[in-house]
């Protein structure tokens, strides 16, 4: 029996909140721990989405590179 490791080279996470602040805590909280696999954020991508009620949506989508 073999055991291999691969090493995650890119990873895309999505994030939603109903505040910036809530959206931008579980962002900076999922950098620290792809930091501990030694991914790097890439890039940001971010919307907000007003409901018919009057109602702000915040949605963002966080790619994360190697940083070997």
């Amino acid at each position: 029996m073999s055991f291999q490791l691969d090493m995650i080279k890119d990873k895309i996470e999505l994030f939603e909140a109903t505040t910036i602040n809530e959206l931008e805590k579980k962002i900076n909280e999922q950098i620290v721990h792809n930091q501990a696999i030694l991914l790097a954020v890439h890039s940001v991508t971010h919307q907000m989405h007003v409901t018919d009620d009057g109602k702000r949506f915040y949605s963002a989508v966080v790619h994360f590179k190697a940083t070997l």
